[in-house]
């Protein structure tokens, strides 16, 4: 049986990720960036699909788990009956290869340990050859070689390399796997020690730049780290999540690929960062979009590689079993999808990255005339909305809502901030958008807007409106859409992302899945901003408590198995919870400088 998902935590180098469990096993590693093969797809199969486990080879009583200080170095402590062992993990800062450093330290007593590790190339479909060179382990297997250099005698064992060792307390053992293109030379040493003080050091430097100040400063410090351990260093891309197919449903099909960059995830991922200070990121990240989007505007993709690469092509690896079943997708076909809202998210990221007092760039402006003109012409367009449905393109309200800011930010950056553009047209068109969403999106015998224009279902992403300014949260549409949602949607305390109904087959998939942890994390900042405070912070306290022992949230949550589901962890959870707590936390009241505008 798989480890839970919140039985995992994330180390990273800020190019790529790697899951470690509970029982000091990493599962999941995608080497040398977010989205290449796994050398460790255990989680998606079996031990026999890849995994590094480092763990008590005797009866383990107790296990906690931390993270040291504000960085990314995990501590795993075992007890067991001979005594205590902490296993240091973490991913130094990218020097001249990728490395993987474990260390295994003594507690107290005695403790025997056990290493097992089972290389597997291009997710657990290749086993590599071995060899050793000096005293080195070297597994070589196509465009991948891996070296493996620690003072503990290893042999081979079932096709792993294994190793069986005792570590007393006060002494340590270390570890370190390294990574690098099989046809370069042999890469340097690390020293396991240096390479821990230097990595503390530099995520203790990043988030020393953090300016939130509030009561839940440890939870959005937590969050921080981990948007920052999905952004793709080289290039600013922004990954939604570090994994693939892990399911929306325990034995579901919702099982997407999430290790790409989604304008929209990527946006929102911006502004939390800006508003807490990292306005590095910002740029770093424009110049990433300049480069992805550039061409034709019509051509815009919701997603990119994290250069920027355009072809996702989805396919199956159907010799991995999945996690609680299959498929395991590689790709995503959603990247072919016409999505309108992206738009308005793009347009929104450089507006706020103005207002952050990010220096303006003419090639950023032109891009944004160019998406503007673009918009003009096809805002009226039916698309596949924000969920990515496969069931057939809408006129989706949240879409239009989208457009409406697109058009709404454009004309502040000239009433603003000095742009030149057709302002008396973009007016006319966020008018025009207005009046087309409170005509067709708004079913006023039910007061509420709807999923997409004529129809009676509800969605939460309608939750949107007062955060982008669009409407007020007192205005009674709004709470009319809050009770509807509150009424439908809201289920065992958490928000469902749509109505799913076997009859309502607008995503083209079974019914079925968790609660998606940012439409709650929305509720409670409609919440706020209706001046029902007690309820906001009841209700973002509740979701605090989901987030596992290390504090992390995966994409959803299933109140009924009681566990995390979705890809994890997830940007666009943690995002929400950054937002949410500065909500809660603005000394100017929740009814004052609240909506992105």
């Amino acid at each position: 049986m798989p480890l839970r998902i919140e039985d995992y935590a994330v180390i990273g180098d800020t190019q790529t990720a790697a899951l470690v469990g509970r029982d000091g096993s990493i599962d999941w590693l995608c080497l040398p960036r977010f989205d290449s093969g796994a050398i460790f797809a255990a989680l998606l199969g079996t031990p026999e699909h890849g995994r590094w486990q480092i763990a008590p080879a005797t009866q383990v009583r107790a296990v906690r788990r931390r993270y040291r200080g504000d960085t990314l170095v995990l501590e795993t402590e075992f007890d067991t009956d001979e005594g205590t062992v902490r296993l240091v993990d973490f991913m130094p800062p990218r020097g001249e290869a990728a490395d993987v450093v474990r260390i295994v330290e003594g507690v107290s007593g005695r403790v025997p340990m056990r290493m097992d590790l089972r290389l597997r190339f291009d997710y657990g479909h290749v086993v590599p050859w071995v060899r050793r060179v000096d005293a080195d382990l070297v597994a070589v297997a196509g465009p991948d070689a891996v070296w493996l250099r620690t003072p503990v005698a290893l042999h081979g064992e079932n096709l792993a390399t294994v190793a069986d060792f005792s570590v007393g307390a006060g002494f340590h053992v270390p570890f370190v796997l390294t990574w690098r293109e099989s046809h370069l030379p042999t890469p340097h040493p690390v020293d396991p020690i240096v390479a821990l003080e230097g990595t503390v050091s530099y995520w203790q430097e990043w988030i020393a730049a953090c300016t939130y100040e509030g009561p839940w400063r440890d939870a959005v410090v937590r969050s921080l780290l981990t948007l920052k351990a999905l952004t793709y260093g080289p290039t600013g891309g922004i990954v939604a999540a570090a994994t693939t197919s892990l399911p929306e449903e325990l034995g579901g099909v919702r099982n997407w690929d999430y290790r790409y960059c989604w304008l929209r995830d990527a946006t929102i991922t911006l502004q939390s960062l800006m508003y807490c200070g990292f306005v590095e990121e910002a740029r770093s990240w424009r110049a990433w979009l300049l480069r992805a989007i550039a061409g034709d505007p019509s051509k815009l993709q919701i997603m990119y590689g994290v250069a920027g690469e355009r072809l996702l092509t989805e396919r199956i690896a159907d010799w991995l079993p999945g996690y609680c079943g299959r498929p395991v997708r590689l790709g995503n076909a959603a990247s072919e999808q016409f999505q309108l809202d992206v738009y308005g998210e793009v347009m929104d990221a450089l507006h706020q990255a103005r207002k952050a007092g990010i220096e303006h760039e003419r090639p950023s402006w032109d891009l944004q005339l160019a998406l503007m003109s673009f918009l003009n012409d096809n805002w009226t367009r039916p698309d596949d909305g924000i969920w990515e449905v496969r069931g057939g393109s809408r006129q989706f309200t949240h879409s239009k809502l989208m457009a409406w800011v697109a058009a709404d930010r454009s004309v502040k950056a000239v009433e603003q901030f000095g742009r030149t553009g057709p302002v008396t047209r973009w007016r006319e068109l966020r008018d025009e958008i207005a009046r087309d969403i409170l005509t067709h999106g708004f079913d006023a015998r039910r007061n509420t807007f709807t999923q997409y224009y004529g129809s009676a279902e509800l969605d939460a992403s309608l939750l949107m409106m007062p955060l982008v300014g669009f409407l007020p949260a007192t205005d009674p549409r709004v709470r009319g859409t809050v009770a509807a949602i509150e009424r439908e949607l809201l289920q065992d305390g958490f928000v469902q992302r749509y109505t799913q109904r076997p009859e309502n087959l607008v995503d083209g998939l079974p019914p079925g899945e968790g609660a998606f942890l940012a439409c709650t994390f929305w509720l409670a900042q409609n919440y706020a901003l209706m001046g029902r405070i007690g309820e906001a912070r009841e209700l973002f306290e509740r979701m605090l408590d989901l987030r596992n022992d290390v504090g992390l949230l995966a994409e959803e949550y299933d109140p009924d198995a009681r566990r995390l589901v979705g890809n994890f962890p997830q940007a666009f959870s943690h995002v929400p919870l950054i937002d949410t707590a500065r909500h809660l936390t603005d000394a100017a009241g929740p009814a004052e400088n609240r909506p992105r505008e």
